[in-house]
């Protein structure tokens, strides 16, 4: 049965787009309340989508802490009609329902960060001098301050979502992955599990290769799904030419960066890490690829 309860709370005086004339249905299962953040940081307010799992609000949970992931990319996570156009919703909502119902994980909350306009510049952690050497240097370092400064005491506050790190994921798709994995990385103490579909290991020509090549403590538990065909379609091409190679080439360079961070972030000289690297045949960089592999991500990081 499918139950689209959508709670928009603290909007005072944000200006909501016209209504166009057919409403796109929505598509939320479960309850999913959407509020804004005043970050200090960007200087603006930041929509966040919270999804709540079934009975969160029935008495006998009344004092009940939930096991947390934060993702990148919010408007992806739930509803098509905020996903990104062209894309559809990764279906956190239904995978999560499905999991939580057959006892397969506990019941948790869900923390989705919404991207701007600015998605590059704020997500990236390294300027990328493959795919766009002009462009003005990154802000992606200062993801850490704003999830765990600014969106973590907020949700906290109104939420009944543990802080115990060994409970508490953070993750992401494509770029949003590798901010992911930098926030996991700067802040171990907030953070332990990390779900990172298709990181974009390349950016800064392989930098995060060289940051974690002797890395002290690593997460607890890690997730990296990569599709050995990352790249395909007309964008694919423009890349490859970047680089002076083939989309072949390029999509086993794409996998063989996703096993050296496996092996890096296995390697931890302070603790063992559980890293989980899946390589899917025919995969692509996409929701329609992501999608599938987001039950079992779920059940590595968080199953009983």
């Amino acid at each position: 049965m499918r139950l689209a309860i959508v709670i928009v709370s603290s909007l005072v005086g944000v200006a909501l787009p016209a209504l166009a004339q057919t409403p796109c249905m929505s598509t939320v299962v479960g309850t999913l309340h959407v509020d804004q953040v005043q970050s200090s940081m960007y200087g603006d307010r930041r929509t966040i989508r919270i999804w709540l799992p079934p009975e969160y609000d029935a008495p006998q949970n009344a004092q009940k802490l939930y096991p947390v992931l934060y993702m990148f990319d919010g408007q992806t996570l739930f509803d098509a009609c905020s996903a990104f156009s062209g894309e559809g919703e990764l279906q956190l909502d239904e995978t999560l329902t499905r999991l939580i119902v057959a006892k397969t994980v506990p019941p948790m909350i869900v923390v989705g960060m919404d991207s701007s306009g600015r998605r590059s510049y704020e997500y990236s952690i390294y300027s990328d001098p493959i795919s766009n050497p002009g462009a003005a240097r990154p802000i992606g370092r200062q993801l850490p301050k704003f999830v765990a400064d600014e969106v973590m005491p907020f949700v906290t506050q109104r939420y009944r979502i543990t802080t115990e790190p060994g409970r508490v994921g953070i993750g992401g798709t494509s770029l949003g992955a590798m901010a992911a994995l930098y926030v996991l990385l700067q802040r171990p103490d907030r953070f332990s599990l990390g779900l990172l579909q298709s990181p974009t290991v390349p950016l800064g020509n392989g930098q995060m290769l060289r940051d974690t090549e002797f890395l002290g403590r690593g997460p607890d538990r890690v997730y990296i799904g990569v599709g050995a065909a990352e790249l395909n379609g007309a964008l694919a091409e423009k890349f490859a030419a970047n680089l002076r190679t083939t989309v072949a080439e390029a999509n086993a360079g794409f996998v063989r960066m996703a096993e050296v961070l496996s092996t890096h972030l296995r390697n931890a000289n302070l603790n063992h890490p559980e890293v989980t690297l899946v390589i899917e045949p025919g995969a692509h960089h996409n929701t329609a690829s992501w999608v599938p592999r987001m039950p079992p991500a779920i059940i590595k990081l968080y199953g009983q």
